[in-house]
């Protein structure tokens, strides 16, 4: 058993490494000025009226899209290389500009994100694995739903996080619809 932990713990890096690496070379891409504001509206179109519960369901839907076999994969490293382009766009104008990408995701809730988004691909990756191998589907079916139920809960707790620092530092309580 502590093997398997051992190595659930090298996947999970793995899958953290990944997403990472994906962020950061979404970051690292180079846009013109019209592509930022084009990624900066639409980005403002996307969170407007959001909350921690819109938070929270746009990050568990991603991470919900992690967990399938192989296809989560991609769609983890698509999230982060995105998520790294809207960074660079947002930054491009503001105070964040001289902010070195990854910083952001020291934050406790880009922490819990990143891990909890590690958890997913990881898992991803391990269930393609114990079906070419043709292990009984019960051998990863439990494993995967409890790590589903453990993504969700450190998801519902960043989203509090996060839309209590958003509310802290911008002095809002809610975003308005507009």
């Amino acid at each position: 058993m502590y093997f398997k932990i051992k190595q659930r713990i090298l996947y999970l890096a793995i899958g953290v490494v990944g997403f990472l690496v994906a962020y950061s070379a979404g970051a690292a891409v180079h846009i013109s000025k019209e592509q930022a504001n084009d990624l900066r509206q639409h980005f403002s179109e996307q969170i407007k009226g959001i909350d921690q519960n819109g938070i929270f369901v746009n990050n568990a839907r991603i991470a919900l899209g992690m967990f399938l076999p192989a296809a989560g994969i991609g769609i983890g490293g698509f999230v982060g290389f995105n998520t790294g382009m809207i960074f660079t766009a947002i930054a491009e104008h503001s105070a964040l500009s001289n902010v070195p990408p990854l910083v952001i995701l020291i934050t406790p809730f880009g922490i819990m994100e990143v891990f909890a988004y590690g958890i997913a691909i990881s898992r991803s990756a391990l269930v393609i694995y114990q079906i070419v191998k043709k292990k009984p589907w019960r051998e990863f079916t439990i494993p995967t739903l409890v790590e589903i139920g453990i993504v969700i809960l450190i998801l519902f707790a960043g989203a509090i996080i996060e839309w209590q620092i958003i509310t802290q530092f911008s002095g809002i309580h809610s975003v308005p619809n507009v």
